[in-house]
């Protein structure tokens, strides 16, 4: 049964123009219909409309602009359903956990949705204590809110919806701010949630690597558009098909990625982890098992090399009464090198990068940036072409109405005459991509968007230490490549790098040391494959597929340099390379 159509949706934010003549949609002639029980994954670029279409489906969360098509839902159009219908039966998981937590406590998030539809008090109880127990919060069930980690928010904002028995569960990118495990398991609860009680599910999500495989349907988008709607294997298929440089290829699932650099067609186009695994070994042997490297100069020695940041014993805690959350932390990052922490939500991952950057003083230990104690730096100087900080929230960085006034105020700080600071602002922009945003207000960007922004603003600082706090939270994976070049360029320049991320791809392609924070300190650091390739759950996807048969494959483009090295000879072609082999000798003789 057909539960929600969508008719010829055309969606103009105000003021967002193409020129001067015409405007340009953020959605364009979008239709589509989603079955009851239906899986559905949206997937695409930042800015590509993805955030504006979940929106429009969920009646009080609309932005404003102009609107033509129609919705239909279980058969009635949008404006006429009920507001009961419009808030009950369509669920609506924000990107960001904070944004949508209202009330104090665990329990009264649960029954807040139902205390303002009026339901009668015993329902609310039994509808609590069941989402409780279904969801595993029977264990924090009388926390705090505030206590509760990024991984465990998320999951209580699901839970919340959950009570409410939607019809149609639609979340926007919800596992943008968890890390691996945590997003594995929230993937899991979705899975169990549509199979066990056939609710249907539409999300948008980059981090395709786990969810693409469970969808039963996957929409691309590209520029307001839906470029296909098909089932995950033939969507991973098709799409090199219609656009062999497609930016989205990028984000497929590894073992897709592994799949499409070796080009090879005639094998069945491979989802998951075990089906990237089997492709392996049906087509490539491991006569190559190790991938020689260059030994960089960060593997080397560093005695040499001047250090950007010391810490020693470093310990802080929030309030006197309360545990530490650091505890006895050292840590040297050496000029010229990425440094990438990974670890649970709630580790203190960010306190470690807030005590580094200043905002947090550790009650004991010893902080050095650049040779010189922290205490010591008076006004900005610490923050004038020394260190930057790009916050996890990026919509913290921007106080004025568009990215260039925004961009404009770094004139203060850095001293430019205002031809030098049109002149940077044009080179960060173009460097980034996103020129066309300068005009744009802040809050009106998408996620990615933002979050490219914000860096901008960051790096017209000309930092010698920068500081990345989830660099890459919702941008696209062709942003993120795009990215991990800029990243390697500001190495090459000398700049020091500190990064704390989930994203353990992007980590293992781009560090020079990754590190594992765990209980109130940094348990490892070691280079990415040493790193990566004796982790089971903190290691990339391209890793789990390759590590039976090739032993320090970190990255799919490595695993693919393998493979080309190991292609199987058919019998025919052995037959001819022996003939081959024996002629070559007959000659030499």
């Amino acid at each position: 049964m057909e539960l929600l159509k969508v008719e010829d949706l055309t969606f103009t934010y105000p003021r967002q123009k193409k020129d001067i003549d015409e405007a340009a949609p953020a959605l364009e002639h979008v239709s589509f219909e989603i079955q009851e029980g239906e899986f559905i994954v949206v997937c695409g670029e930042s800015g590509c409309g993805k955030t504006t279409l979940l929106k429009l489906l969920k009646r009080e969360l609309a932005p404003f602009g102009e609107k033509s098509g129609k919705i239909w839902f279980r058969g009635v159009e949008q404006n006429s359903l009920t507001d009961r219908e419009a808030a009950c039966e369509i669920g609506y998981v924000l990107q960001n956990p904070e944004n949508q937590t209202v009330t104090d406590k665990v329990w009264h998030e649960l029954a807040f949705g139902l205390e303002n539809m009026g339901v009668p008090t015993p329902v609310i109880r039994r509808r609590v204590a069941e989402m409780a127990c279904f969801f595993g919060i029977d264990d924090w069930f009388r926390k705090k809110t505030t206590e509760l980690s990024g991984g465990q928010k998320q999951l209580l904002n699901l839970a919340s919806i959950m009570a409410m028995q939607p019809k149609l569960l639609i979340l926007d990118e919800p596992t943008s701010q968890l890390d691996p495990i945590a997003a594995s398991d929230f993937i899991n609860t979705l899975v169990k949630i549509n199979k066990d009680l056939g609710l249907t599910i539409l999300m948008t999500e980059h981090r395709l690597e786990e969810v693409f495989p469970v969808a039963d349907r996957v929409f691309v988008m590209d520029k307001g558009k839906i470029l296909l709607m098909e089932p995950p294997r033939e969507a991973g298929r098709d799409l090199k098909q219609i656009n062999a440089n497609h930016k989205m290829l990028l984000g497929l699932p590894s073992a897709l990625r592994i799949y499409h650099g070796l080009d090879a067609p005639e094998a069945e186009c491979p989802l998951t982890v075990r089906d990237g695994r089997n492709f392996l070994e049906e087509n490539y042997e491991n006569r190559i098992c190790r991938l020689e490297r260059k030994k960089t100069e960060s593997e080397g020695t560093k005695k040499d090399r001047p250090i950007a940041m010391r810490m020693k014993d470093i310990c802080f805690r929030y309030e006197k009464d309360l545990p530490d959350v650091l505890e006895s932390v050292a840590l040297t990052v050496y000029e010229g090198e990425i440094i990438s922490l990974l670890g649970g939500n709630g580790a203190g991952k960010t306190t470690l990068l807030n005590v580094v950057s200043g905002a947090n003083k550790p009650y004991r230990g010893k902080l050095e940036i650049f040779g010189k104690r922290i205490q010591k730096y008076s006004g900005k100087e610490l923050y004038a072409g020394k260190l930057a900080s790009l916050p996890q929230n990026p919509q913290t960085v921007f106080i004025k109405m568009t990215v260039r006034e925004d961009y404009q105020e770094i004139q203060k700080v850095m001293g430019y005459s205002q031809e030098e600071m049109e002149q940077k602002i044009s080179e960060i922009a173009d460097l980034l991509g996103i020129s066309h945003l300068l005009s744009r207000h802040p809050y009106d960007l998408s996620g990615g968007e933002q979050q490219k922004a914000a860096l901008g603003k960051v790096l017209l600082l000309q930092p010698r230490l920068l500081l990345l706090d989830e660099p890459t939270k919702g941008i696209d994976a062709w942003s993120k490549h795009q990215l991990q070049l800029l990243l390697k360029d500001l190495k090459r320049q000398g700049i020091a790098i500190l990064m704390v991320t989930h994203d353990v791809e992007f980590a293992a392609g781009v560090s020079d040391r990754c590190g594992l924070f765990f209980d109130h300190e940094i348990t490892s650091l070691d280079t990415p494959e040493e790193f990566f390739c004796n982790n089971n759950y903190y290691t990339t996807a391209a890793n789990r597929i390759s590590r039976q048969r090739y032993e320090n494959a970190v990255t799919c483009e490595e695993v693919i340099e393998l493979c080309r090295q190991n292609r199987k000879i058919k019998s025919g072609d052995r037959s001819q390379q022996r003939n081959g082999q024996g002629e070559a000798h007959e000659e030499t003789e």
